[in-house]
């Protein structure tokens, strides 16, 4: 029975029974560690990043797969029907998916499964903050005679970038109550299988070789991969009965950890408190969103609020939160992150989760840069080579002040922090070669903005001089500034920064404008002018502080992104009348890389256009409806129910009809849209804007 409460995407047999259609769909959860369980809506794993557990060792990062997923049989008499699926380079076998009915998120993932008067109804769920999977089983045997179920666990153990060739790990096991320990080697770490009633079996070691990752074959990777079958799970199905199953896995790199979870978790009561909890979970999260907003509830948007969920995550060490730029791959990258910060948590009302997240990115500042990102195969020490990480953080800091109006937080935690960085980039004791130049705008280097794709080493966009979004983030970041240095007592520092906005304002509008095309240059570098016509720009219309001086300039910027950048899904990332335009996201590193910013439409400029042409349409009402039914509604009505369900995809092919492509579940695809929806197509503000509005009016 379906849960009403939440939001339910259900697909029938009809999809299901399409083996190349089923495989399409994708679903994920996550434990807010960076952790997640992920597949298709018929079990098959089609990319090396799906599996039943990936716990990270690092919380976010280090992510490994420690349990590949579980494979059930259905005996009956003499004869076995399987419910499990795999895909060889030449075969599917076993073919469970023909046994399987439907599949719903209701809010979990379930599988409905049928065999003959044998009925199975299989959920996962992950508990929050733990790094643990949970199988419910809930069997119906209207059979007059006994029958089995028995389920085979396929075992990994890899890193997520990985794949595993048989022998690759070894295993070594301890009998427990209702299961079996298992400690990998030579990664050493521990992995615990627990069952409610029946009985486990250890057998012989069987290798489950060259299962094939089709998504990862399309994308030229590594794509063959072998599993170990260890042992199974036997529970016996008596006549006309009904049974209720769970099946717990928890790993972990410390041997009294998982058993902690285990003594914690492993009685079937308390499983069955976990199931409810989590689901109440998901429940509070809407009813939070739904009440502090005002906002009429629809499934869409439900399932984008608990989308914005899997993002957050704890980091450990500083034990505060961070976000996720986007599943499977990505760990929490600075840009990302601050630029879905807004749509995230504080269109949202998660204002502390804002806090945390703004004071995680303090902590690793560096020499006026904060960082790019956390890699995952490292020892988690953060990276530095981006020239507009730092300046996304004022808009962060802007919008969080929009929001809540908490001066306070700012000055004592933030401040500092802020009045380094801006020196630095004045002064030029920046790295990467970042500097204000005389004119008042910013220098970098190549490949140092969003568009940073590179092929053997070569940026494909290298973009170096002055980006036409970094001087709109630049001048963004000096009016923020210019106000709070006068809030905060310093009126002649406030003064200075007013000058330095002026100056800038006055360089770009004098240097940028490309009167032939009526938009503005994608950067300018050394006097030569790069009149490339991609969506950077929009941000100079967008950001509370706009750069543009003149009102007719900003309405010209609208339609030319509209007219020639516009598709369904987000904006293309270059013309497709440019040379350079690729308007297909397939094949090897190399070829991808090249359409990446090359035309390859992103979901997340989607944010930055809508407001920018709701401003200049002045918000009126019927702009606000013609945004949302021209702009929004095909990614919020037809994205969230495809590809990767509940969420949003990281791009799309330029090219109709725009197949999603890249990261199934992308953070910033989520919060801009999600943002623009909220503050300007339902006009929802934040409401400390006019309060910090008229300071800045006041010091005109």
């Amino acid at each position: 029975m379906l849960n009403c409460s939440l939001p339910c995407i259900y697909f029938s047999s009809e999809v299901t029974s399409k083996f190349d259609d089923a495989i399409r769909f994708e679903w994920i959860l996550t434990n807010g560690l960076g952790g997640y369980s992920s597949s298709t809506i018929i079990g098959v794993n089609t990319r090396k990043f799906h599996g039943l557990l990936f716990i990270p060792l690092n919380p976010p990062t280090n992510r490994h797969l420690f349990l590949s997923k579980i494979d059930e049989e259905i005996l009956i008499g003499g004869d076995a029907y399987p419910l499990g699926s795999n895909q060889f380079r030449e075969t599917i076998y076993p073919e469970g998916y023909r046994n399987l009915k439907g599949f719903a998120m209701n809010p979990f993932p379930s599988f409905y499964y049928q065999v003959h008067e044998v009925y199975l109804k299989k959920e996962i769920f992950m508990p929050h903050y733990e790094n643990a999977v949970i199988l419910r089983y809930n069997i119906l045997n209207y059979l007059d005679e006994d029958a089995t179920l028995q389920l085979y666990p396929l075992l990994d153990m890899r890193h997520f970038y990985e794949t595993t060739r048989k022998g690759d790990f070894h295993v070594s096991t301890e009998a427990i109550s209702n299961g079996i320990l298992m400690e990998f080697s030579p990664k050493k770490a521990f992995l615990a299988l627990s069952l409610t009633n029946g009985v486990y079996l250890s057998g012989e070691d069987v290798w489950i070789e060259r299962i094939y990752f089709k998504n990862d074959d399309m994308r030229g990777e590594s794509c063959i991969n072998d599993c170990l079958q260890k042992g199974m799970f036997r529970i016996n199905l008596k006549p006309k009965s009904r049974a209720l199953i769970y099946l717990l896995g928890v790993g972990g790199i410390k041997r009294e950890e998982v058993i902690s979870f285990l003594s914690r978790f492993g009685e079937r009561d308390r499983l069955e408190v976990s199931y409810a909890k989590e689901r109440s979970r998901r429940e509070d999260l809407l009813r939070a969103f739904y009440s502090r907003t005002g906002v009429k509830r629809r499934d869409w948007l439900s399932w984008l609020i608990l989308s914005v969920d899997s993002f957050i995550v704890l980091r450990r060490g500083l034990e505060r939160k961070s976000i996720i730029a986007g599943y499977h791959w990505f760990e929490d990258w600075g840009r990302d992150t601050l630029i879905s910060l807004p749509g995230l948590t504080l269109a949202t009302r998660r204002f502390s989760d804002a806090e945390e997240i703004l004071l995680t990115f303090v902590e690793y500042s560096e020499n006026g840069l904060l960082p790019s990102r956390f890699p995952d195969k490292t020892s988690g020490s953060p990276e530095y080579y981006s020239v507009d990480t730092s300046l996304w953080f004022f808009n962060a800091v802007l919008q969080y002040i929009r929001y809540t109006g908490n001066y306070r937080f700012v000055y004592r935690h933030l401040w500092d922090l802020m009045q380094d960085v801006i020196e630095r980039h004045i002064e030029g004791r920046t790295p990467l070669n970042i500097k204000m130049d005389s004119d008042g705008l910013i220098f970098h280097g190549p490949r140092l903005t969003w568009m940073d794709a590179a092929v053997n080493s070569f940026p494909v966009t290298p973009r170096e001089g002055k980006a036409v979004e970094i001087q709109a983030l630049w001048y963004n970041s000096l009016k923020v500034m210019e106000i709070l240095s006068y809030k905060f007592g310093s009126h002649s520092q406030s003064e200075d920064y007013r000058v330095l906005a002026l100056r800038a304002k006055r360089s770009f509008n004098e240097k940028f404008w490309y009167r032939n095309g009526g938009y503005f240059c994608d950067v300018i570098c050394e006097g030569i002018s790069d009149a490339s016509l991609r969506p950077n720009q929009i941000i100079a219309v967008y950001l509370d502080f706009p750069i543009v001086e003149d009102r007719s300039k900003s309405r010209s910027v609208v339609e030319a992104v509209w007219k020639w950048l516009l598709t369904p899904y987000g904006l293309r990332s270059l013309s497709p009348d440019d040379p350079r335009y690729m308007g297909v996201y397939s094949g090897g590193f190399s070829s991808r890389d090249r359409a990446y910013h090359n035309g390859t439409v992103w979901a997340w400029l989607l944010g930055p256009f809508i407001t920018a042409f709701l401003k200049v349409n002045e918000h009126e009402a019927y702009w606000r409806r013609f945004a949302f039914e021209r702009f929004l509604k095909p990614l919020f009505q037809v994205e969230v129910f495809r590809a990767g369900l509940g969420t949003i995809s990281e791009i799309f092919d330029g090219d109709s009809p725009h197949h999603p492509r890249g990261c199934i579940s992308q953070a910033w695809s989520v919060a801009e849209p999600l943002r623009a929806y909220i503050e300007d197509i339902l006009f929802i503000r934040p409401p400390h804007e006019m309060e910090f509005y008229n300071k800045s009016l006041q010091r005109e």
